[in-house]
């Protein structure tokens, strides 16, 4: 199974420049965890809630500056023709829990890969792997 079978392709993505509050708000209204930061369909970094609390609230930053100031720029991404299960142990080796999916050709950003895709069509122990190996370690910002 490719990871193309089971992502989702309806990704709302933040411009760098866009505001922390802005994407915050947006990440709420569409109940995501996280969300993807392109310059057109290039993946230039990723913001989570995470960054959201530790690098912005708790540093006491404004919420108006851009969310490149707290995105992370290094982003762990899998090609759309990638076997899902392989894309599942560099979740599971990096502690993540969505992967971004760039087309291979293109590399532009097509979907993401969450481990709820993951759960949803994978039949066999693979997502509950993934969930322990990311719960067991903490993973440093």
């Amino acid at each position: 199974m490719k990871v193309s079978d089971i992502m989702s392709r309806d990704v709302q993505i933040a411009r760098p420049q866009d505001s922390i509050q802005s994407v915050a708000k947006r990440m709420r209204e569409i109940d995501a965890g996280s969300m993807p930061i392109c310059d057109g369909e290039r993946v230039h970094g990723m913001v989570t809630d995470r960054d959201i609390a530790i690098r912005a609230v708790a540093e006491g930053r404004s919420f108006e500056g851009p969310v490149s100031d707290i995105m992370s720029a290094e982003v762990e991404c899998v090609f759309d023709d990638d076997d899902a299960r392989e894309a599942a142990g560099r979740m599971a080796s990096a502690q993540i829990r969505r992967l971004p999916v760039l087309n291979r050709e293109t590399n532009r950003l097509v979907g993401i890969l969450a481990l709820g895709d993951i759960a949803g069509r994978v039949k066999d122990s693979t997502a509950g792997h993934i969930l322990e190996e990311i719960s067991e370690q903490t993973r440093p910002i």
